[in-house]
């Protein structure tokens, strides 16, 4: 199991991922937001982040597969259909 990132690892890490590392909302302040978001808050994004790059490999290797099934099944068509004639 991985590693739960803390501290500036996981603002690091964040950062690389393109994910938001600003905190949440203020709705009272003039400043806007908060400076940085919980680590909580930053694990979260960053896991989600991450999945969301492993089921778009895994969609794409998916495709793949699907692609090569359908060209196996035309070739093996063809084949037969060669050897009836």
């Amino acid at each position: 199991m991985k590693k739960i990132l803390e501290g500036d690892e996981l603002e690091q890490r964040a950062r690389e991922l393109g994910v938001d590392i600003q905190g949440e909302l203020i709705t009272q302040s003039s400043v806007g937001r908060h400076e940085r978001a919980s680590d909580y808050e930053l694990q979260k994004r960053v896991i989600e982040a991450e999945r969301s790059i492993r089921e778009s490999r895994l969609w794409k290797l998916a495709l793949i597969s699907a692609i090569a099934s359908v060209i196996s099944a035309a070739a093996a068509l063809l084949a037969v259909l060669s050897k009836w004639k």
